[in-house]
């Protein structure tokens, strides 16, 4: 089948927050589970026939013929008790539950090891410490699949040691890469992380086999999860080695996560092969059951309802055929998580029936005590009658969620039912409450902010989807009617929170935490946050010893939104300057005007946005009052977020910088003839060390970030700003520098502040254009570098303009006592009045983002 790719916005349907805890055990990755020969046991092993099974088993478990492993280990179990030899009687009986497990005959898997262990506690007193690695390992693994992730970690912790005391180096390289598991499904996934790379390194040196092919698959989940490119390479080695191998039972997890991969990398076709593989390998019904529902929701993605909607029926059976598990549990909840998401879902199958699919699955969750599927399936429960305007049918299911989420203190769950009740309490017209909820749920999803939020696997989606929403329609709640003082203040926290939850999202881990807020150390500043909302624009204006203002303009966000677009269509030399003039002086009224009429930026000098969506795009410098520029009033700055700012200013008398940059044509990108002009008048007007063309490579530029005490590090070259992480770049003479990469380089001084660059310039770089979080990638880069300030363009400006625009900059930037907002305010003046490049396109473009000291 081959997709008709289009370009679209990217709603990769997942349980938003749910599936942040539930990555690894939603697409099921199975634990390294050492099966070793029996020649490997230190114990006393006959060459009767039960020792025969015990291999014949191992074979067969190897092979994915879990039935007939079952049949044989059960039959061992009985021959070697029969014996009165204990010993391999527990070892046999520890086997059986894994293969157990592979059937998802949980119940019958726990009373397996629960008489292996008690054969090892009783019977055994003397057992060899490679049979309690062994029994714990697969004790362990049960534990993760019931839910238990916590207990399972310090299972293969104890297994690890037991290992390491019988010398066995290989079951301890898998009891760790077991730990990484535990620690992936708890969503400690840095962790993780960090104890896979160590593992991989001592791997590598390994021969193939199962264990090597378990800690491939591991780490590339794991990189893969936190948006490493990496992932792809890990685990298609991983895949290679199993089917070298004939490691079955591990290739359709790997095909499974390669298949995701490709999603993320928006290659429908290579996973929707990766898939089809997937289903068709596998001989475990669960990951038949992964395999297929990974297809439905690809098909979704694509509004391909004519694929996905046959799917269903086999779904259904698939699901009403497992037995309760943990992994089962969730494909259900994962299934109707995906539909409840879409708006046209009853073409695919009826509410009801979804209904009863999430009555079951709370049933059975309660049957093996997985009380946080039980909370999960009760919020997708209770959405299914608040769709159906249910509203007391889907509160009291919500609120039963939200009390077992408050017991396990889990807040992946708290935020979505918390939330969920926010706005069934907004439905029935009880504001009071419905702030209360939201508030909970935002507290919420900050306190998930380092180890989950910021890296889940679907974070650009379910950001949009599932933690967004929540920050705005609580702003939207305290900001009816006419606000108190203290909801303007919260409303603007919630703002800067939710501008530090997209940096943290974008970077797929936290970033920075909160400073000094800067508005008190400059009071000539003023703060505007506008705020889009879907009936109004807000704006709030927060200026140092003054209550906080507030003004609305009541325009749809549609029509908002429409305007803005034209704006920046407008802006083009070519396109009607009296259309241009008539957008821009719209919006300075909507954001300026009403104020301006008050006189409330008296003794203002500089304005800083805390932009909201669209408004990130537009150059607000270039704002117009029907006479003035707003540039040529005020100075402008653009902050992610006030708290992250520091509020050090720049020392003009011991200026120096690092000037990098690119001219020629390179890697397909056309030359910028102008930048060695540029870099030469910059060496001119500050002390600097110059990286041209070939000398601009990553690694020279990191020498010199790291040995020089530079100020400003100012690089022209080409570069771009999205809003996906992997899209985010720039050019050194040697290739592409990814975003991450590029800030760990300019952080390269250690942690004393006192060494962090003052300034970064990037002056040809480019941002994603109609894509309203691409600033974000400029923002985060001046948080995540320890940068105090950036000073980059909207769009490619013309190289010549923009090598005037800085020389006059840093002309400006000598002078005593100027600030660095005040400096490009006179350089893009000097533009605007002094040179042929007078129209807003060539000078405006020019932003400058964090401290404007």
């Amino acid at each position: 089948m081959i997709f008709l790719i289009k370009q679209r916005r990217w709603l990769y349907i997942s349980l938003s927050i749910l599936s942040l805890c539930l990555t690894v055990t939603i697409t099921p990755a199975r634990a390294s589970l050492q099966i070793p020969t029996t020649s490997t046991l230190n114990v006393s092993v006959s060459t009767s026939q039960p020792s025969n099974w015990l291999e014949q088993g191992r074979k067969l478990y190897h092979s994915g013929r879990f039935a007939e492993a079952v049949t044989i280990w059960q039959t061992a179990a009985q021959q070697y008790h029969t014996q009165g030899d204990r010993l391999n009687e527990a070892l046999s009986l520890s086997y059986l539950s894994l293969a157990q497990q592979e059937l998802n005959q949980w119940q019958a898997a726990q009373q397996s090891i629960e008489q292996s262990l008690k054969l090892l506690q009783t019977s055994i007193p003397s057992a060899d410490a490679i049979l309690w690695a062994q029994a714990l390992n697969t004790q362990a693994n049960l534990q993760l699949h019931t839910g238990k992730a916590e207990t399972a970690l310090e299972s293969w912790q104890q297994a690890q040691k037991f290992y390491e005391q019988a010398g066995d180096t290989m079951g301890s390289l898998g009891s760790q890469i077991n730990q990484a598991q535990a620690l992936q499904t708890l969503g400690f996934y840095r962790r993780s992380k960090q104890q896979l790379e160590g593992l991989t390194q001592k791997l590598q040196r390994m021969p193939d086999n199962e264990v090597k092919v378990s800690g491939l698959r591991s780490l590339g989940l794991a990189l893969q999860i936190i948006g490493d490119s990496k992932s792809q390479q890990i685990l298609e080695q991983s895949l290679a080695i199993a089917r070298q191998i004939s490691a079955q039972p591990q290739l359709s997890s790997i095909l499974i996560a390669l298949g995701q991969t490709a999603v993320d990398l928006q290659d429908p076709e290579a996973a929707l092969d990766y898939f089809e593989q997937a289903q068709l390998l596998t001989t475990n019904p669960s990951d038949r059951l992964q395999a297929r529902l990974a297809q439905f929701k690809l098909f979704l993605n694509y509004d391909k309802l004519e694929f996905a909607t046959p799917l269903v029926p086999q779904l259904l059976q698939q699901l009403r055929e497992l037995s309760p598990s943990h992994t089962s549990l969730y494909a259900a909840i994962n299934f109707v998580a995906t539909l409840n998401h879409q708006s046209n879902s009853e073409q695919i199958l009826p509410l009801k029936d979804l209904a009863q699919l999430m009555a079951v699955t709370v049933k059975s969750a309660q049957q093996i005590q997985d009380t946080q599927a039980e909370a999960h399936a009760l919020t997708q429960w209770g959405k299914l009658y608040q769709r159906t305007q249910q509203l007391s049918q889907a509160q009291e299911l919500t609120q039963k969620s939200l009390n077992i989420a408050r017991q396990l203190q889990a807040n992946d769950i708290i935020a979505q039912s918390a939330w969920q009740v926010g706005q069934l309490y907004k439905q029935q017209g009880d504001r009071s409450k419905a702030i209360t909820a939201y508030t909970e749920a935002v507290n919420a999803l900050k306190a998930l902010r380092g180890d989950l939020v910021a890296i889940n696997p679907d974070v650009q989606f379910s950001f949009r989807t599932s933690v967004e929403p929540v920050y705005r329609e609580l702003v939207d709640l305290l900001l009816e009617n006419q606000p108190s003082q203290g909801e303007l203040i919260e409303a603007r926290e919630l703002i800067e929170a939710l501008q530090i939850a997209e940096l943290d999202n974008f970077f797929r881990e936290a970033c920075l935490d909160r400073t000094q807020q800067i508005d008190r150390v400059d009071p000539t500043a003023t703060v505007i946050y506008p705020i889009i909302l879907p009936d109004r624009l807000t704006v709030i204006l927060s200026k140092a010893g003054q209550p906080l203002r507030s003004y609305v303009t009541h325009k749809s966000q549609t029509e908002i939104e429409q305007t803005l677009d034209n704006f920046l269509v407008a802006l083009n030399p070519v396109s009607d300057s009296k259309n241009r003039d008539r957008l821009s002086q719209q919006i300075y009224g909507w954001l300026i005007r009403p104020e301006s009429a008050e006189q409330a930026f008296i003794d203002t000098k500089t304005l800083v946005f805390v932009l909201d969506g669209r408004l990130r795009n537009i150059p607000i410098a270039a704002l117009f009052d029907g006479k003035q520029y707003l540039i040529e009033k005020y100075a402008v700055a653009l902050s992610p977020g006030l708290q992250l700012m520091a509020t050090r200013s720049l020392h003009q008398n011991h200026i120096s910088a690092i000037v990098g940059g690119i001219s020629q044509s390179r890697a397909g990108f056309s030359a910028l003839p102008a930048v060695e002009s540029e870099v030469k008048q910059i060496s001119k007007a500050v002390s600097s060390r110059v990286l041209l063309n070939q000398e601009f490579t990553s690694q020279a530029l990191a020498e010199r970030v790291k040995s020089s005490s530079a100020g400003i590090v100012h690089l022209a070259t080409h570069g771009q700003f999205s809003s996906r992480l992997e899209d985010t770049f720039l050019l050194t003479w040697d290739g592409q520098v990814n975003v991450k990469e590029l800030s760990e380089l300019l952080k390269n001084r250690g942690s004393d502040p006192s060494k962090a660059i003052e300034l970064l310039v990037l002056s040809a770089c480019d941002t994603a254009t109609g894509d309203d979080r691409a600033v974000l990638g400029l923002a985060g880069l001046t948080v995540k570098s320890g940068a105090r300030s950036t000073i980059a363009t909207l769009w490619p400006v013309k190289d010549r303009a923009a090598a005037m625009l800085m020389t006059r900059f840093y002309d400006q930037l000598r002078q005593p006592k100027i600030t660095k907002a005040e400096a490009l305010r006179q350089a893009q003046i000097s533009l605007i009045r002094q040179t042929d490049f007078h129209e807003p396109f060539f000078w405006s473009g020019f932003v400058l983002i964090g401290n404007w000291i």
